[in-house]
């Protein structure tokens, strides 16, 4: 009898939260009806529009970005979504401490990266950013350059093996971006070439398997997703992941031969790189295990190596297209540096056209193209909606770089953009690759550092030619900004190319 009424209860408390979940989405649905949108079908409203063909997913908000500026809706049987596109409405946005919790797509990646300061929330993301700031105070960076120095000669040799001939850039610039982080962050001297292959397959598959599971409505329910097959895949990828963090750590440890005594002294001497602080910090008390230092572990070794790593790939794509800014790059780090001299990190920020091209790349090219949140309270848009609280926002950072009553004949490549009178008089959101505000990159000094390196090293041993158009690069749908195909460059000696 005492079963049949716990098993009475239970249904009765479902019916109820599904009750009071309905009765406030439909509630909230009221509200952001006048919000234009594509068109709706009966009942199940854009439903069809979130489960179509995944691979056109990333034109298709394009399209819609252009046909319905500066806001539109998605309505689907359970969830409202706003996308933004608007500067305005964006800054109320991410400026704010209310609306700082990420949307459930993100709850996608948990089984991966847990809740680490890309996917917590609360006080517990307060706590990891406190943690984690001092990692990429101005004087590690400095530590951190002869680090990129060293990758950089490595890549450099790299690609003197292909001189001559048509490359994808993207695999050697990986394979430079991950040991960097893995060096300059987790203190890992080299990834051996099988491991490094791995992980790579496997940030690609998790981005798949990500994808899938959005398209798929019942798929966000994990009682159904958990039965599936490619819940059972995920599990064999995210292994892969751990593992890989995991020896990170383990390394990390082994190397320091005493950690109490290291970082009880060692820590108070100097400033510590990522993982060593939170080995710290978990020794002094602070409210962090290993699976914690696990979950940061994992997210800055995706963050701090796919992101930039695209970043680069585009940027070495657009200076092949464009010889003229390439010969002014070039001739600023020559007067900067000479042919030969490392640069330092005072040098680099001599760099001010490249640092300019840079964000132009970035603005054309940001490798988050979108972020997504809840809003924390219910507040009225510049544009004049009410969003209720609760309701999935969409930031679409590729539409507003791109948005042409912002930056006049968007799709050119002008890196006077960013001269800072014209930069000044910009709306502060009207440029954010980096996101803004509380929830902001953290790594984003660290990113704009390694791409200024890289360039010191790539353009005074190599031209680059054009082999593809900058503007006919196609998209697809990915964690980060992923070309559909290879991003493809001709590499020649430099003074040779004319030979």
């Amino acid at each position: 009898m005492l079963i049949y009424v716990l098993l009475l209860t239970v249904i009765l408390i479902a019916l109820l939260n599904g009750y009071n979940f309905f009765k406030k989405f439909y509630t909230d649905r009221k509200h952001v009806e006048g919000i234009h949108g594509p068109p709706e079908k009966f009942f199940f409203g854009h439903m069809y529009i979130l489960m179509a063909d995944k691979d056109e997913m990333f034109t298709r908000a394009r399209k819609f970005a252009k046909l319905y500026y500066p806001i539109y809706r998605f309505s689907t049987l359970y969830v409202n979504i706003i996308n933004f596109l608007e500067p305005d409405d964006i800054e109320l946005i991410l400026s704010s401490t209310k609306h700082l919790t990420k949307s459930k797509i993100y709850m996608f990646l948990h089984n991966w990266l847990g809740t680490g300061l890309l996917t917590s929330t609360g006080a517990k993301w307060h706590k990891r950013r406190k943690i984690l700031t001092p990692a990429f105070h101005f004087s590690i960076l400095q530590q951190f350059l002869n680090i990129f120095n060293n990758e950089t000669v490595k890549l450099v040799e790299k690609l003197d093996d292909e001189c001559g001939k048509i490359i994808d850039v993207v695999p050697p610039v990986t394979n430079f971006t991950l040991q960097s982080i893995a060096e300059t962050a987790m203190g890992l001297s080299t990834i051996d070439d099988s491991t490094r292959k791995k992980y790579k397959e496997a940030i690609y598959e998790i981005g798949r398997i990500f994808l899938s599971r959005l398209e798929k409505p019942w798929y966000r329910i994990n009682a159904i997703y958990n039965m599936s097959k490619l819940a059972k895949r995920e599990s064999s990828v995210i292994k892969v992941l751990h593992d890989f963090s995991n020896n990170i750590i383990a390394e990390r440890e082994k190397e320091i031969t005493s950690i109490s005594d290291h970082l009880s002294t060692y820590s108070k001497k100097k400033r510590l790189a990522m993982l060593d602080l939170l080995l710290s910090a978990k020794h002094d008390g602070a409210d962090i295990d290993h699976e914690g230092i696990r979950e940061e572990v994992d997210t800055f070794m995706f963050e701090g190596h796919d992101t930039t790593s695209m970043g680069i790939s585009f940027l070495l794509l657009v200076l092949a297209n464009l010889q003229d800014v390439q010969a002014n790059v070039l001739d600023e780090i020559l007067s900067v540096l000479g042919p030969n001299k490392v640069p330092t990190y005072d040098d680099l920020q001599e760099l001010k056209y490249t640092e300019r091209c840079i964000k132009e790349t970035l603005r054309l090219f940001p490798s988050v193209p979108l972020i997504s949140r809840y809003a924390g309270e219910e507040f009225v848009t510049k544009t004049g909606y009410t969003i209720p609280k609760d309701t999935v926002m969409h930031v679409h950072i590729f539409d507003v770089h791109r948005n042409e009553k912002i930056y006049p004949d968007p799709l050119k490549f002008d890196p006077d953009r960013f001269l800072p009178e014209i930069a000044n008089a910009r709306h502060p959101f009207a440029y954010i690759p980096f996101s803004a505000g509380p929830r902001n990159c953290i790594g984003q000094r660290f990113a704009l550092m390694e791409l200024k390196t890289v360039l010191c090293g790539v353009l005074r041993k190599f031209k680059l030619e054009k082999v593809d158009d900058m503007n006919d690069v196609e998209f697809r749908p990915d964690l980060v900004l992923r070309p559909m195909r290879d991003v493809k460059v001709k590499i020649l000696p430099r003074g040779l190319e004319n030979s």
